[in-house]
């Protein structure tokens, strides 16, 4: 006898359909799984064993062949468990043949039968939906985020006895549905708000122009002075995911096993903070299964490097790639994997050793070799792909008692979206351009042109502040966010004198020791 039930698995963060073929044959009891199958896979022969007995369902003391099409591809994990169990025992003749056809399993069983998590569930959802299979049974920790697949019915099940039960009764009960809108609401929040940051009013500008306009933003300030705390409330102030944002987000934190139990949706953006000790394939993606890294899970969202030049050389220098294309493309002899990796960096550093340099509370016991040593273990072409650079001073203590709150994240939010407005609608007909950071050498040229005054002003900076050739560039890209924050078509004076002071590692170091 043979049966073929339809499952699933996820290739990079796309899912596609596996069919799980099981055979039946007379001859000596053995049990087979062929179809390229990894540890995780070949070990389900216990698991399956022991679930159908404890389920009270007889296994078929019979050589078992069972095959997961296509054969070609390597699949991995636990969530065939539940589809090869349903196929041995429609193999077998204890469960109905017929209504397998137009549905989807997925599941890891545990001995006594129970169903539990798998990973993936948003991206297999929308493959099953997509290649037009009108249901899918999956766990019921997976139903909510499965249920974002519009169109397609979705049965949460917690047993194999309860998976049996629905095959049987031909899905007597309604499939499992959520509310898109009420879900954005119940998640959609902050916990976090620029209204609680007291002082440091110019980096809470410059916060402002860099979610303006996608700039990536590294902070200079000695320990104490807020960066963390800025950065943690910086996703407040950017715009509200869409939801195929959230759905693509979504899609990411769930193949890598971050999406929270009964979780539907990622509703707002993510904030990666990792540690400083990191390896490349953590924060880039890869490992011998290959997963997505930090730079991925922070995709339409912030990735937070603290204390940037501690982060060693070669992890920083794998993070241009991605900095520059906004995916991450992971090779393996067997295949090739694309990540999506559209993210804001926001980096913090000390401006010494010591944390103290140009501090007027504490005294700094660096050396200047020190200091230049510390500073040059951040690349120039990493430096490059940051727009602005602000100094966090120390925060005085009237500012810390003082009484007066800061303006709130939801009005500084509806600033940068109408920022990013004005830009959506000058980039509309250039691909892959939405805001001003995303500019190249043409559209800066077409976009950034500045008067007399400003020309003036833009030589002294480069030529008698000792501001670097790389400068230029990121000043007029920031200058041309901050006039769109302000409404002008034209780049003020104004404006470019605000976007020079955002370049404090241009500056020559020697004038200012």
């Amino acid at each position: 006898m043979a049966s073929k039930v339809f499952s699933a698995a996820v290739l990079g963060i796309e899912g596609y359909i596996v069919e799980v073929e099981t055979h039946l044959d007379g001859g000596l009891p053995h049990y087979a799984t062929v179809g390229l199958p990894d540890n995780a896979v070949k070990e389900s022969k216990e698991r399956v064993n022991a679930a159908i007995k404890n389920t009270g369902f007889w296994f078929p003391i019979k050589r078992i062949t069972v095959n997961l099409a296509p054969a070609d591809v390597r699949k991995e994990g636990s969530a065939f468990d539940l589809p090869i169990a349903i196929g041995i025992l429609a193999a077998s003749g204890q469960i109905s043949n017929d209504h397998l056809t137009d549905t989807v399993i997925l599941g890891e069983l545990a001995l006594d039968g129970h169903v539990r998590a798998i990973r993936g569930g948003l991206p297999i959802s929308i493959a099953v939906r997509d290649k037009h299979i009108k249901r899918i049974f999956l766990p019921r920790e997976n139903a909510k985020e499965a249920a974002m697949a519009k169109g397609l019915d979705v049965f949460p099940v917690e047993t194999l006895q309860e998976t049996v039960e629905l095959i049987e009764n031909e899905f007597d009960r309604d499939p499992f549905t959520v509310d898109t809108e009420k879900v954005f609401s119940q998640v959609g929040q902050y916990l976090v708000d620029f209204q609680d940051v007291k002082g440091q009013e110019h980096v809470k500008r410059a916060l402002e122009v860099a979610a303006s306009g996608g700039h990536n933003v590294l902070m200079i300030g000695p320990p104490g002075s807020g960066k963390t705390m800025l950065a943690k409330r910086f996703p407040t102030i950017l715009p509200e995911l869409t939801l195929d944002e959230a759905l693509e987000t979504t899609k990411i934190h769930s193949v890598a096993g971050y999406l929270p139990p009964d979780t539907a949706l990622v509703a707002v953006r993510p904030f990666r903070s990792p540690h400083h000790t990191i390896s490349d394939a953590g924060l880039i993606g890869g490992g011998h299964i290959p997963k997505p890294g930090e730079v991925s899970l922070a995709h339409h969202g912030v990735l937070f490097l603290d204390e940037l030049p501690e982060f060693r050389k070669n992890v920083l220098e794998v993070m241009r790639q991605p900095m520059e294309d906004g995916r991450v493309t992971i090779s393996r002899a067997a295949l090739s994997l694309t990540y999506p990796a559209s993210f804001m960096l926001i980096a913090a550093m000390n401006p010494c050793p010591c944390g103290y340099f140009g501090s007027s509370t504490h005294e700094c016991t660096c050396t200047i070799p020190q200091i230049l040593k510390y500073r040059s273990k951040i690349s120039g072409p990493l430096l490059d792909r940051i727009d602005i650079h602000i100094e966090v001073p120390a925060v005085k203590y009237k500012e810390l008692s003082g009484k007066i709150t800061g303006e709130p994240s939801a009005q500084i939010r509806e600033r940068v979206k109408r920022s990013r407005y004005i830009q959506l609608e000058r980039f509309k007909e250039r691909k892959g351009i939405y805001c001003n950071a995303h500019m190249g050498p043409k559209d800066i040229r077409r976009t950034c042109t500045i008067d007399q005054a400003g020309d003036a002003l833009l030589n002294t900076a480069i030529n008698r502040l000792g501001l670097s050739a790389r400068a230029y560039d990121r000043i007029l890209k920031v200058s041309r966010t901050i006039a769109d924050l302000e409404g002008s078509e034209d780049i003020r004076p104004e404006f470019l004198s605000e976007a020079i002071q955002y370049r404090s590692l241009d500056r020559d170091f020697a004038t200012r020791v």
